[in-house]
């Protein structure tokens, strides 16, 4: 399989022979999420800016686990909420944080120390990790990096990750180093996260939920036209799980709405091509009146599919005569 990618920096072009590829490879599958699919030594530029790596390594991690693969797998898989980037951080965090009095705090960490690395709507843990990894830039590099200017780094949370395994290896960099090290950022970025959720969700860490801040929303075009917002999109928000690092991606804007993801999910079994298995979310439609205007919403958040058969005898006969 050969991965095609050309970009154009004056008449830079990549010959065809020297593209990405991997042919025949040995693990018996091929995977991507966005991630880093060259080398370091590629001698053409593609991009600097790839996914974090955490949604490819589960892929591969469960497609590894199995000699046999089935459809119900798969479906599985495509709404697999497995944090890899926690099971790795979290241990870290908890390691280096130290000196934690306050009484939030210390049962936000409790939390984090019983966690199964599942980004589970219904868990604190998933929010304290999820808005601490966010938070953890704020305290870095708002002071000496304009909001503008920050929004062009692109490789912003990749970069955070590097600086957090050097620091815990003992070599920090000159952001954490600048900063006091990594227990002052640790304990200053946990402290950021626990008022701000405490201000959203109150003071009962054991009530805390991923679900009541991220929060999936299809909006509509025309909801954004009052009054047709309480015709369009009436449903509001609906809590899910997952993240931007999970396989069931769903990456959040600041204020938790889910705002990307997988559109259309979709599975077939290539030894019974007659059968598909699908969710559009949140339905085939955008037609307010239409009953597929979002009959598929509640299904797409929780991973339950339909058939599509090519097959089937059911229909409506069209008859054209003269």
């Amino acid at each position: 399989m050969t991965f095609l990618f050309t970009q154009l920096y004056g008449l830079n072009h990549i010959p065809f022979n020297e593209l990405p590829k991997t042919v025949n490879p040995k693990e018996g599958f091929i995977s991507t999420a966005n991630n880093k699919v060259i080398s370091d030594d590629y001698p053409y530029h593609i991009s600097h800016n790839w996914a974090q790596p955490y949604r490819q390594m589960r892929i591969q991690e469960v497609l590894k686990s199995k000699d046999q693969i089935t459809a119900k797998d798969m479906q599985d898989l495509q709404m697999d909420k497995v944090n890899l980037q926690a099971k790795e951080f979290v241990p870290i965090f908890l390691k280096h944080v130290g000196g934690i009095k306050n009484k939030i705090e210390k049962e936000a960490l409790v939390s984090l120390q019983n966690w199964n690395f599942i980004d589970d709507k219904d868990s604190a843990a998933p929010l304290i990790f999820n808005m601490w990894m966010r938070n953890i830039p704020e305290i870095l590099f708002n002071k000496e990096i304009s909001k503008e200017m920050l929004g062009k780094f692109g490789g912003q949370k990749q970069a955070v990750d590097e600086l957090i395994r050097h620091a815990a290896e003992g070599k920090p960099g000159p952001w954490i180093s600048e900063y006091g090290g990594l227990e002052k950022v640790l304990q200053d970025s946990l402290k950021l996260t626990v008022l701000e959720i405490e201000k959203k969700q109150g003071d009962n860490v054991k009530k805390w939920e991923w679900g009541k801040y991220h929060q999936l929303y299809f909006a509509h075009p025309l909801s954004s036209v009052k009054p047709l917002n309480y015709l369009f999109n009436s449903d509001g928000k609906i809590p899910v799980g997952g993240s931007s690092v999970t396989v069931q991606a769903a990456a959040n804007k600041e204020d938790g709405t889910v705002d990307h993801g997988a559109s259309w999910r979709f599975v077939i079994d290539t030894n019974d091509m007659n059968t598909g298995y699908h969710i559009v979310g949140p339905g085939q439609s955008g037609h307010i009146k239409s009953e597929w205007y979002h009959d598929q919403l509640k299904a797409w958040t929780e991973g339950t599919y339909h058939a599509t058969k090519l097959n089937t005898k059911k229909g409506n006969k069209l008859v054209l005569s003269p």
